[in-house]
């Protein structure tokens, strides 16, 4: 386990070390402050523990990496992620996984307003609640949450999954409550899993995916557009 530390050593100095490094090695950062675009880029299955709180951006673009966040996350966290897991053991401001193509995010806390917004293949587990306009124009993967949901959960919802445990506070355009099948119960239960979470049972959530009515368009639904 190697350490570097935020307060004598450069953001630029930590990402290109991290990003140059070789695979199986094992970091630490310490006194990261909530500095912005932490762990960002690393194209290698390194595994990195930041401790404490991160700014924007943070394991953004990662491939094969494991990031662990020990604290609360800002906007964008696991921005277009490839593969690999962040895990963020605090809550996570808005954005979380935007544009991610793979991988697994999981958060323990709350995330913020659009969660997951035009998600392409990425698993991402809240172990709370989520924000308004989340999933927005999300187009594939799985977003699972144990809390409650915001409103215009799923507005302009391409192939994305959406389990639900709580509460929806209203339903974006296209996007309606579906039947929860064995294959998605059972995505669920490997999500749960692999997020370490073990007080939730895929039978207590619900599926959202979209109503496909505005792939092409039509004038009748011009309104929702």
């Amino acid at each position: 386990m190697q350490t570097i530390d935020l307060n004598t050593t450069t953001l630029r100095e930590l990402n290109s070390r991290l990003q140059t490094e070789s695979a199986g090695t094992q970091w630490t950062i310490s006194n990261p402050n909530g500095r912005h675009a932490l762990a960002v880029g690393l194209t290698q299955p390194l595994e990195v523990a930041i401790e404490g709180h991160a700014g924007y951006y943070a394991a953004g673009m990662n491939q094969q990496a494991s990031v662990v966040i020990n604290g609360n996350a800002g906007q964008g966290v696991a921005e277009n992620m490839m593969s690999g897991r962040v895990h963020v053991k605090g809550n996570a401001s808005s954005s979380a996984g935007a544009t991610a193509h793979g991988g697994l995010l999981v958060i323990d806390g709350d995330a913020g307003a659009r969660c997951g917004i035009s998600m392409k293949g990425v698993d991402i587990v809240v172990r709370g609640s989520i924000g308004h306009m989340s999933a927005f124009m999300a187009q594939s993967g799985n977003l699972v949450v144990c809390g409650d949901a915001g409103e215009a959960l799923g507005d302009s919802l391409y192939e994305t999954r959406i389990f639900v445990r709580g509460k929806v506070r209203s339903l974006g355009a296209d996007c309606e409550e579906k039947e929860m099948k064995p294959e998605d119960r059972a995505i669920v239960a490997t999500l749960l899993e692999q997020a370490g979470v073990t007080d939730c049972k895929p039978e207590d959530f619900r599926l959202y995916g979209s109503a496909r009515t505005l792939y092409h368009f039509h004038v009748d639904n011009a309104s929702a557009y």
